[in-house]
């Protein structure tokens, strides 16, 4: 299936799969087209980068007791079924008096079962009153994902082996590249990435010499990669080159920039 041609959709599938809502076979399935199509490698990426980073914004809390409730609750419940199945395990003690064992047999049953129940029914109260939280939760973070940048243009670079190293994304209003590592590739400290524009016609255009952050941001205008079909990355002497000479270096990832349907 050719998602790029249902933005909508590979948008709403990107974010399942980064939120880890999408699961089981239609994972499996994102992964594999994910693996063939760069814009579905890139939708996923950026929507990762996303989540993570609103949890950088988010100041550090403690989760409310009911949390922890619900945590001790599921814990006692899974010690009652394991104290069970050792019970049926076991082979049954001597006793005087069979009727006597058998008696004490059934108590235990009777309490470990009526004890994992409770656990059990308290456990789903608990749930059920922390959905009005977890709603108040997720309209927040709804909130801050529209305030996010908007991205315009996507690329993700990567070496002669289709290994991805840099993710791209181009936010027009704000007039800001966004480069983000997502490969291993470290330069040396005597070196440096420099990124360029591959336009139709004429020479490369270099858009800005990059530092050694993970995530690392460049001014440009929208008119420094509008039609501009393909973005590289070269390995230059400390500080960059001159945009008038070109790369002197090896190229060491590239990749098309696509513009994305707001």
């Amino acid at each position: 299936m050719k998602l790029h041609l249902h933005p909508e959709l590979l948008d709403r599938l990107a974010a399942g799969y980064a939120l880890g809502t999408l699961r089981g076979p239609a994972r499996r399935r994102m992964e594999a087209i994910a693996r063939e199509q760069v814009v579905v490698r890139a939708a996923i990426l950026i929507w990762q980068s996303r989540l993570s980073s609103i949890n950088e914004l988010q100041p550090s809390a403690q989760p409310a007791p009911e949390v922890w409730t619900r945590i001790d609750n599921l814990v006692q419940a899974d010690r009652e079924q394991m104290a069970m199945r050792t019970a049926r395990a076991a082979p049954p003690a001597p006793e005087s008096g069979g009727s006597v064992g058998w008696l004490r047999s059934l108590t235990f049953w009777r309490t470990a079962s009526a004890a994992g129940a409770l656990a059990t029914v308290v456990a789903i109260t608990v749930s059920v009153g922390s959905r009005g939280q977890m709603g108040r939760e997720i309209a927040r973070l709804q909130t801050q994902l529209q305030a996010t940048p908007q991205i315009a243009y996507v690329a993700v670079l990567a070496d002669d082996k289709a290994n991805a190293s840099m993710l791209v994304t181009f936010d027009p209003k704000n007039k800001k590249l966004t480069l983000q590592r997502v490969g291993d590739y470290r330069e040396a400290a005597n070196r440096s990435l420099q990124l360029w524009a591959l336009p139709p016609t004429g020479g490369p255009k270099s858009l800005g010499v990059l530092g050694q952050d993970k995530v690392l941001r460049l001014t440009a205008a929208e008119g420094d990669v509008r039609e501009v079909p393909a973005l590289a990355i070269s390995l230059e002497p400390k500080g960059g080159v001159p945009s008038e000479t070109g790369p002197t270096g090896p190229i060491l990832f590239k990749g098309a920039l696509i513009q994305k349907m707001l």
